[in-house]
């Protein structure tokens, strides 16, 4: 379980093809401090741990998370947002966040405002239930509030800090980005398809 607030980001080294799976070897500071087996939110795709040396280390994406995320599209000198698992006994900044992206969204419009960003994605109409207005989505990782929604459309506002400190510079019209819509949401429309069925 994750909460959507950005810890830093990692630079993609390789990739390579292993059968239907993608390898990806990803260096940063933070590489120390993970152990082999743990779960890591990777632009929000929460993948294990497979190896670890020095400053980079591995995790594979199989081919059901590759047709359902951006992280096929990777390619080395790119970056990607982390986010280390939730403490239970800690603040939960963001909102709870699985890392288990539902699709991709493509980004729209992107404009410099005075002191931030204003994005806007559309995303698979089939998600329209969860989308609400100053509801939160996670979008790479990042939690975020979403407005002037639509059926297809969200926006977001990005903060200077997010910005810096995230992989969002990257982000331009036609880029792909993973979401992941608010499990709260997904189990009340759960719940309002089933009763029909009691």
């Amino acid at each position: 379980m994750f909460t959507g607030i950005i810890e830093t980001l990692a630079e993609v080294i390789a990739t390579r093809k292993e059968g239907g799976n993608l390898v990806i070897t990803m260096k940063t500071p933070l590489a120390s401090e993970l152990k082999i087996d743990q779960s890591v939110a990777h632009n929000g795709v929460c993948l294990t741990v497979t190896s670890i040396q020095d400053d980079t280390y591995e995790v594979v994406a199989v081919e059901e998370t590759l047709q359902k995320t951006n992280l096929g599209q990777l390619s080395p000198t790119q970056f990607v947002n982390l986010e280390r698992a939730m403490v239970f006994n800690g603040r939960i900044d963001g909102h709870l966040v699985q890392g288990h992206v539902d699709g991709v969204g493509a980004c729209i419009t992107r404009k410099e405002q005075d002191g931030s960003w204003l994005y806007r994605f559309r995303f698979p109409r089939e998600f329209a239930a969860l989308v609400v207005e100053k509801g939160s989505i996670c979008m790479n990782g990042i939690s975020l509030t979403i407005f002037d929604v639509t059926d297809d459309e969200f926006s977001v506002a990005i903060i200077p800090y997010t910005y810096e400190h995230t992989n969002v510079p990257e982000i331009k019209p036609g880029y792909l980005v993973n979401l992941e819509f608010d499990i709260l949401g997904k189990y009340v429309a759960r719940q309002l398809t089933t009763a029909n069925y009691q």
